[in-house]
């Protein structure tokens, strides 16, 4: 039988779009003869729904809009992810429909609680074992732990469900422990979150679980930027006793990704004596095409005509900067100019014709062509070519804001790598503003205003100056405006609120400064940036100070790799201050024990005082296995004791 996963991407209560793709996938898998076809989580609604999936409405409108895909089921199997209210709780649901009828909902029975996911708020679980009915214009289906058939000539294949979650617990507890035996085949709709390194480790889940229950396993993620904060990597898995039978590529631009395996039940498959692993992932290529696609989706959803990047030739705008012009590049790429300028909608000129989804002529063709085999994406750069270019000068507009305080090193960094992409570049002074705003304040305070005893004051207005004007050129322009702060700045609030935390989006608050200095050294020749020579060979500062003070990040903080080491053991692995300087103390750090001592009370009294600046930062992507974004991965109180209890102690 050949069965198929395909990844979707898809909007939060946008029904039209969610329709779209949905019908398109069944068209592609119809033509390509799949017989079972696994749709991803909540792929109706879309998964980002959050409190939405607390109303009535909502999953009352998404039962309805189920009827719309019945008629395109004939002569196909396959499952769609939708929420189900019963008795004022919200249940996660995979729907499966065949030859225009549902055959029944199979409910999710964990829900994820930790990192970026708060499932429990939304959903209940379902309990192990039990079943019920659910009722929509008269017609009652069942729902709860099901198993389902399928025919395929004289073959009947049977097939139960892991719902995302379900497959991350232990093994004597998730559903497929019960199902062993029972199925020949366990379904995994699912909305699992992009991480560096995170594909790795659900592949190895998914081999594991074909082995370990002697089933065929088939998993079908979410694909795409779906809802602002979180990019899901869209990666279907097909696997069969620990043999892995299909992958696809991840992080594709396409709206539909469908990936298909014959798997002939009828014939025993002994189990896989060993596992074979995945290379390696290269995290610095993962994060350029999840930063990439995530950049991608939140133009056109936001309906936006471009962004614009204060390039201050420092190291995060920089790699904002190359950010965008890597979109372009892998975009362009997978779907050739003409579909990537209709698909981003930030191009008066592009043809708005759509492609008509079939199963005859060209319409067909065009749906094989779509389900031709992956390539292996390209691991040898082609230099941005002039047609790179021309699309990066209209979607990317730079501008360089100095003061007496720059330098020509940051001013020289700024203009060749704009030049360098394509971009448009600008760039002026903010030393009248600066000093318009001091004045004012000298003459209401009645005394002037010196580094000595406005150090920090006399660096805020610096920034702050530069956000109306940056404002002013993005809303002109009907843009995005990029906020450049990366996670290691926004742990310790070494940013000016309403400065260089301005912005419309944050896509780099997700990633370590350390991390962020090691991608612009790989993308310099990896990625064939030579322009990022003069940023790589910059000490990191935010050049407020007067250039003779030689102002440093990592003077004004502490070494960056220390600090995310403090950050991680401190919130990753939830450690107390001083179980933080226990385990510091044992690792290969170069400082002493008063040395370390002393960054891990400056840590802690920065993230207290700091909180309600992460608080107002522009919505982050979630790109590690980790972030400080109080609406994304971590939550921390405005205001508390700040530690002083335990700092003391140390």
């Amino acid at each position: 039988m050949r069965i198929a996963g395909a990844a979707l991407n898809q909007t939060p209560i946008d029904w039209p779009n969610n329709l779209r793709t949905i019908r398109e996938a069944l068209a592609q898998a119809r033509a390509a003869g799949v017989q079972l076809l696994c749709l991803p989580e909540l792929c109706l609604t879309g998964y980002g729904c959050e409190d939405l999936f607390l109303s009535d409405w909502l999953p009352e409108a998404a039962l309805e809009h189920l009827q719309l895909i019945r008629p395109w089921t004939e002569g196909i199997c396959v499952t769609v992810g939708l929420p189900v209210r019963l008795a004022g709780r919200t249940y996660n649901t995979a729907a499966v429909l065949r030859d225009g009828q549902i055959l029944g909902f199979a409910a999710k029975q964990f829900l994820a609680n930790d990192g970026v996911h708060y499932e429990p708020r939304f959903f209940a679980p379902w309990p192990a074992g039990e079943t019920t009915t659910v009722s929509h214009n008269g017609e009652t289906w069942a729902l709860g732990d099901l198993v389902f058939e399928q025919q395929f000539g004289a073959e009947t294949v049977r097939f139960g469900f892991e719902i995302c979650e379900d497959a991350w617990r232990p093994d004597d507890v998730r559903p497929a422990c019960r199902l062993r035996g029972r199925v020949d085949l366990i379904v995994n709709p699912s909305a699992s979150h992009f991480a560096m390194s995170k594909t790795d480790v659900r592949h190895q889940l998914v081999i594991n679980a074909s082995r370990n229950f002697a089933c065929t396993y088939l998993y079908a993620n979410l694909l795409g930027n779906e809802a602002g904060r979180i990019t899901y990597d869209g990666e279907i898995l097909i696997a069969r006793q620990g043999h892995l039978l299909g992958r696809n590529q991840l992080l594709s631009f396409k709206e539909i990704d469908l990936e298909w395996a014959d798997v002939d039940f009828a014939t025993p498959m002994a189990p896989a004596a060993t596992l074979v692993p995945l290379p390696t992932p290269d995290e610095f290529r993962e994060l350029n095409q999840a930063l990439s696609l995530a950049l991608f989706d939140y133009l056109r959803k936001a309906r936006s005509k471009g962004f614009v990047l204060s390039l201050s030739g420092g190291a995060d705008s920089c790699l904002c900067a190359v950010a965008v012009a890597e979109m372009v590049r892998l975009g362009v790429e997978e779907l050739g100019e003409a579909e990537f300028k209709r698909r981003s909608g930030a191009f008066e000129d592009a043809k708005t014709a759509v492609v008509q989804t079939g199963t005859g002529g060209p319409a067909r063709q065009v749906i094989q062509d779509e389900i031709a085999q992956h390539p292996t994406p390209n691991t040898q750069h082609q230099a941005l070519s002039t047609k790179h270019q021309a699309l990066i000068n209209r979607l990317l507009t730079c501008a360089y804001q100095g003061t007496v305080n720059s330098s020509d090193d940051t001013f020289q960094s700024a203009k060749e790598l704009a030049e360098s992409i394509g971009a448009r570049f600008h760039h002026w002074e903010i030393d009248g503003e600066v000093a318009g705003y001091v004045g004012k304040i000298e003459q209401a305070l009645g005394r002037e205003l010196t580094w000595a005893t406005d150090d920090l004051a006399l660096q805020n207005i610096q920034a702050r100056v530069r956000a109306p004007g940056i404002w002013l050129l993005t809303n002109v322009q009907n843009c995005l405006l990029l906020t450049t702060s990366n996670r290691s700045e926004a742990s310790v609030g070494y940013c000016t609120m309403d400065g260089d935390t301005a912005g419309s989006i944050s896509p780099i608050a997700g990633v370590d400064k350390a991390f962020v200095k090691q991608w612009l050294r790989w993308a310099e020749t990896a990625l064939g940036y030579p322009a990022l020579r003069h940023v790589n060979a910059l000490q990191p500062t935010a050049e407020l100070r007067p250039l003779a003070d030689n102002q440093t990040d990592e003077r004004d903080l502490m070494p960056y790799p220390l600090l995310n080491r403090i950050e991680r053991l401190a919130f990753f692995n939830r450690l107390s201050p001083s179980q933080v300087l226990a385990a510091l103390t044992t690792e290969d750090t170069g400082f002493g024990h008063e040395q370390l001592r002393a960054y891990v009370r400056r840590f802690y009294t920065l993230w207290s005082r700091n909180q309600w600046k992460r608080e107002r930062y522009a919505p982050s992507f979630h790109l590690d296995d980790y972030n400080v974004d109080p609406r994304s991965w971590l939550r921390f109180p405005i205001l508390s004791g700040g530690f002083e209890e335990e700092l003391a102690a140390l």
